[in-house]
C-alpha cells in the first residue's frame, strides 16, 4: 500500500490538474492497523492531516479516540476505502440517490477471496490477532460499500469462524470467514459475506441490490462494468444491460477518453488521493471521514458481538 500511495500522490496532479501538487517524503497511515492510532495521533498534534488506511485501528477504542484526536486538530482526515471510488460504484451512488431504481429493498455483498484458501499455506502476520483477520481486514471495504449506497444499518446478527485453525507454522488465532443479516435503517433487508477462503475468488468485491423499480449488479472482479435493470423498459427487451464504465461516468475521463478502455486498482488510489487534496485544499470534510471509518468498525465489532453471543445487535449499542 506505501507503493500504491506513492504512485498515487506522484501522479494526481497530472492525472487530475490539482491545485496542490504534493512532495512525497512519508506515506501516510498504511502500516498494520496496530499502528494506525499512534501515528495518526502524532500527526494530529503537529496539524498534519492524515489518509489512514482501512481499517482505522486495531480496536472500536483506537478508531474512537482517532475521531476524537481527528475532530480536536480540525485538520483534513480521510480512511482509504478505495473500491467505492470506481466509476462504475460512484454510478452506481448516483442512480441510487437519484431513485432510478426506487426505494431499496434488499442489498447482498460480498468481499470474498482465496489467498489463504489453502491449508498448507504458512502462517503469517494475516493469520494473528483479531484485527488482521477476515473481519477486520476485508469486511471494512463491503460495509463501507453498504452504507455508502443504502445508508445506515439498524441491526445485525452475524457469524465468524476459523476454518483451519493450524497451519504449517504454528496456530491461527483469528478469522478465515463470516457472514451477516442486517436491516438497514431505511427499512431493507441485506446479507454480507466475507472471506479469504473463499476457493477460486480474487477479487470477490460484489454487490446486487434490488429497488422497486429496477436493480443493480457489480463485481470488482470485472470493475469496469455496471450491470442495471430498469422496470420502466417494454416487456420485449427488459433485462440486466451491461453498462460499460466511459467518460460519461465519475472520475472516468481524467484517466481515458475512449468508453470501455477501463480503469485499474492504482487509478482508484489516485481517485482517493484527489480527494484528500481537495479536503486539505478546502478545509470541507470529504468523505469518508475517520467518523465514517469509525462507523465501519462499530459494524465489525457488532458482528463479533453477535457471533459470540448468538444474539442480534443493536448498532450503538455500548461494544
Amino acid at each position: 500500500m506505501g507503493k500504491a500511495h506513492a504512485v498515487a500522490m506522484a501522479s494526481v496532479g497530472a492525472v487530475f490538474d490539482t491545485a496542490l501538487r504534493p512532495r512525497l517524503e512519508m506515506v501516510s497511515a498504511a502500516s498494520p492497523q496496530s499502528t494506525h492510532r499512534a501515528i495518526a495521533e502524532a500527526a494530529f498534534a503537529r496539524g498534519k492531516p492524515v489518509l489512514c488506511e482501512k481499517p482505522m485501528g486495531a480496536s472500536l477504542d483506537d478508531s474512537r479516540a482517532m475521531v476524537a484526536a481527528a475532530e480536536k486538530s480540525g485538520v483534513a482526515n480521510m480512511v482509504g476505502f478505495n473500491y467505492i471510488r470506481t466509476p462504475a460504484s460512484q454510478f452506481a451512488r448516483k442512480l441510487i440517490a437519484e431513485g432510478a431504481i426506487g426505494a431499496i429493498t434488499w442489498f447482498r455483498g460480498e468481499h470474498t477471496e482465496d489467498f489463504l484458501a489453502d491449508p498448507e499455506t504458512p502462517a503469517n502476520w494475516r493469520t494473528d490477532g483479531r484485527a488482521n483477520g477476515t473481519m477486520g481486514d476485508l469486511a471494512p471495504h463491503m460495509v463501507n460499500a453498504a452504507l455508502a449506497l443504502v445508508g445506515p444499518i439498524r441491526s445485525l446478527v452475524a457469524e465468524v469462524e476459523t476454518v483451519h485453525a493450524m497451519r504449517p507454522g504454528g496456530p491461527v488465532s483469528n478469522d478465515d470467514q463470516g457472514q451477516m443479516m442486517c436491516r438497514f435503517e431505511n427499512g431493507a433487508m441485506g446479507q454480507m459475506h466475507f472471506s479469504r477462503i473463499a476457493t477460486g475468488r480474487k477479487m470477490g468485491y460484489a454487490y446486487e441490490i434490488t429497488g422497486t423499480k429496477g436493480a443493480i449488479r457489480f463485481d470488482q472482479e470485472d470493475q469496469n462494468a455496471l450491470w442495471l435493470y430498469l422496470m420502466d423498459e417494454p416487456e420485449a427487451v427488459r433485462g440486466f444491460r451491461k453498462i460499460l464504465t466511459g467518460p460519461a461516468h465519475p472520475d472516468f475521463l481524467p484517466f481515458c477518453q475512449g468508453p470501455g478502455h477501463g480503469t485499474g486498482y492504482q487509478d482508484q488510489i489516485i481517485i482517493e488521493a484527489r480527494d484528500f487534496l481537495r479536503a486539505i485544499e478546502t478545509g470541507e470534510a470529504i468523505w469518508p471521514t475517520f467518523r465514517d471509518g469509525h462507523a465501519v468498525n462499530e459494524i465489525v465489532a457488532a458482528a463479533f458481538a453477535s457471533s459470540e453471543t448468538k444474539t442480534w445487535q443493536t448498532i450503538g449499542a455500548p461494544q
